[in-house]
């Protein structure tokens, strides 16, 4: 990002191309290209999610996303209530209490487990914190305690780096919340313990079911014996001190929507089709760099992780660093940022792009697999235009 305080910014004409797919959300997020109704059509529905067909399509979700992520032999993956959220409570209620724990928090929705953790299971735990944009000091981290940490910062658009801070041997088990980065990011399955996401991110899916990946240790953990505390029916993965292995393939704990399951496997299949891991990857960080190549040049835009070794690949997350917005007080500046995010709706060229609640004023772009990079780049000089609409209200 460039910017001279004392050059006075030009005016920037409405861009005549728009992006042909103007869904940005970071959540649900954009379907698959070419994504229809029909892609539905052979959903079961009127159907039991325990006959033999449900089953089959709920197995078929587990088998192609295990393949397609490269799930280790030896760890067991099922489809749990509540998206992602819901995996990540069942795992922190099942799993925590033995060991004291280290939680990373660096967005909202780390923070919210660090909460869950010490405020309402009261547990033993030090809570590594760090700002918006940045990480906590991953050599702080004792790997003899159970460690929880998010791979991807979805409302912070920071992401861990790489594998090197995490020992492959390790005393605790590493529980991992990789909601945005499953599917665009490589995931170190040799160093985890616990891996979870939702259909609604990467893939384009839809929305209350998450996905719980246990490795081998983490299962040994809960045979060990019962959980420290009682549990609701929808965190319970063992039966008479054993893993539930039903729910493992395709046995839900409650009832689906065989509607979304079918999205899911519509989704599986295009991921396949586009190469795989590998393929979806790629695609992900062509968003990224598109973003990379505007922000550089820009006049009042900055990446709100300023390390690109952070920078996240599915929630782009940008803050406002021109002098106009920076000489405004934090209420003007977040309804600032929100003015640019209502214009851009308002033209159809992206929705939901404002940045999250609880993150500094900016605008948050998804960038995973299933959006175009050519919307991504038909969508920038309409960011251009929306700043320089809102800051001649304030008339600069």
């Amino acid at each position: 990002m460039t910017l001279n305080a004392d050059v006075a910014p030009s005016r920037v004409s409405k861009p005549q191309t728009r992006p042909a797919n103007p869904d940005f959300s970071s959540g649900p997020c954009a379907k698959r290209p070419g994504w229809s109704l029909e892609a539905l059509s052979g959903a079961l529905l009127g159907r039991s999610h325990r006959s033999t067909e449900g089953r089959a399509k709920l197995g078929e979700v587990i088998e192609r996303s295990a393949a397609i992520l490269g799930l280790p032999e030896g760890w067991r993956l099922g489809i749990v209530p509540g998206s992602d959220t819901g995996a990540v409570e069942m795992v922190l209620w099942s799993l925590l209490g033995t060991r004291p724990v280290d939680v990373l928090a660096f967005e909202s929705f780390s923070a919210t487990w660090a909460n869950d953790i010490t405020a309402q299971l009261g547990l033993d735990a030090r809570v590594l914190k760090a700002n918006y944009g940045e990480l906590p000091d991953l050599q702080a981290v004792d790997w003899f305690r159970d460690v929880v940490l998010a791979w991807n910062g979805t409302t912070s658009g920071v992401k861990l780096p790489d594998t090197a801070a995490i020992p492959t041997e390790h005393d605790g088990l590493i529980i991992c919340d990789a909601t945005s980065a499953a599917f665009a990011m490589e995931l170190p399955w040799e160093k985890l313990d616990v891996v979870t996401w939702s259909w609604q991110k990467v893939l384009g899916g839809e929305a209350a079911h998450g996905m719980l990946a246990l490795s081998p240790r983490a299962v040994a953990r809960l045979e060990a014996g019962p959980a420290p505390r009682p549990l609701p029916k929808v965190f319970r993965l063992t039966s008479k001190g054993k893993l539930n292995e039903g729910i493992f393939r395709g046995d839900t704990i409650n009832t689906p929507s065989m509607l979304c399951v079918e999205d899911a496997l519509d989704g599986l299949r295009w991921a396949e089709s586009v190469g795989g891991l590998k393929g979806l990857i790629a695609r992900s960080r062509a968003n990224l760099a598109a973003v990379e190549a505007w922000e550089a040049k820009s006049e009042w835009a900055e990446f709100l992780a300023r390390d690109p070794a952070l920078r996240s690949n599915t929630a782009i997350c940008l803050r406002i660093v021109a002098p106009w917005f920076k000489a405004l007080d934090a209420e003007s500046q977040t309804k600032a940022a929100k003015k640019m995010a209502s214009l851009l709706h308002d033209e159809a060229v992206a929705y939901d792009i404002a940045s999250y609640r609880d993150a500094p004023a900016g605008l948050r772009i998804w960038g995973g697999a299933t959006v175009e990079t050519a919307d991504i780049e038909a969508l920038l000089p309409w960011l251009d235009w929306a700043e320089t609409q809102v800051r001649s209200e304030y008339g600069v």
